[in-house]
């Protein structure tokens, strides 16, 4: 019962990442790349902590920490930017259709065995965000935003391949966040804020700061420590009702609407991923 009501808790964390950058952003109390930059500090900075209570150090070096930086700067401006248009299911529903389709790529290229059913699995989610995002068919979407959150798919996609590599996650994951900090900041400092400039109010920033230090720094490590414990099928099931709370959230809190058009894309997008996902690694 702990396990379920942790991994509940975690998925939970995972979509409000969601409702709270597109709170933020909707909201019009932060720009996008700021609410990013914030973002990054303050899960670098939790996570850090995390490290030297739980752990007694913080390693900073180890396999694969530029690709993990660098995928990690890709994912969150990426989804940021993203959310300055998309509603929060939406996004959300793009961003894990992508990351699954990213790592069925990432499984081809190391060669691994594909089954027929990963095959159908991922050509309907790819099917579903297609037809998301073609202009003119189906729900209306910002083609520019659409591909921005697709990017940041890519990118986190990439983040979970690489991380394949680590020996100690939570250790591996600060030292990313620590490592993308610093060029983070110095990309956001170059990153165009649009007619409106800086934007830095109080309520975006103190959303920006929740969503880095709790949602992302300790989901993150609250999902590392429960992930040992599950089952790879039961893991990856677990995470396809993170677009559905979003969705949820973005009604409830935000007063987003709910179309056909996307329930039906979603039933494409979440639907592959299953078939995909049901019966893998045991």
């Amino acid at each position: 019962m702990r396990l379920l009501f942790l991994t509940v808790l975690t998925m939970i964390a995972f979509a409000a990442n969601s409702v709270l950058n597109r709170m933020a952003l909707a909201g019009g109390s932060i720009d996008a790349v700021s609410f990013g930059v914030i973002r990054l500090m303050s899960g670098a900075v939790m996570l850090a902590i995390l490290c030297l209570v739980l752990r007694g150090r913080l390693q900073l070096f180890g396999p694969g920490r530029v690709v993990g930086a660098l995928s990690l700067l890709v994912y969150l401006y990426g989804f940021s930017m993203a959310y300055q248009a998309l509603d929060t299911g939406l996004g959300a529903l793009i961003l894990f259709g992508v990351v699954q389709i990213t790592m069925f790529a990432g499984g081809l290229i190391a060669r691994e065995a594909m089954p027929a059913r990963r095959w159908i699995g991922a050509g309907l989610a790819f099917g579903g965000l297609a037809w998301l995002l073609w202009p003119g068919a189906g729900p209306q979407v910002s083609v520019i935003h659409g591909l921005l959150m697709a990017a940041a798919g890519v990118g986190w996609g990439v983040y979970s391949l690489n991380g394949r590599r680590a020996g100690e996650a939570l250790m591996a994951t600060a030292a990313n966040f620590v490592w993308a900090a610093p060029v983070g900041l110095f990309v956001g400092w170059l990153m165009p804020r649009g007619a409106a400039g800086v934007q830095l109010g109080a309520e975006g920033v103190i959303l920006a700061v929740l969503s880095g230090a709790v949602t992302s720094g300790l989901g993150y490590a609250l999902w590392y420590s429960i992930l040992p414990r599950l089952a790879a099928s039961v893991a990856a099931v677990a995470q396809l009702t993170v677009p559905v709370i979003a969705m949820a959230g973005g009604m409830v809190i935000l007063g987003e609407a709910l179309s056909a058009e996307f329930v039906l894309a979603s039933a494409l997008v979440l639907g592959g991923v299953a078939v995909s996902v049901i019966r893998g690694r045991r």
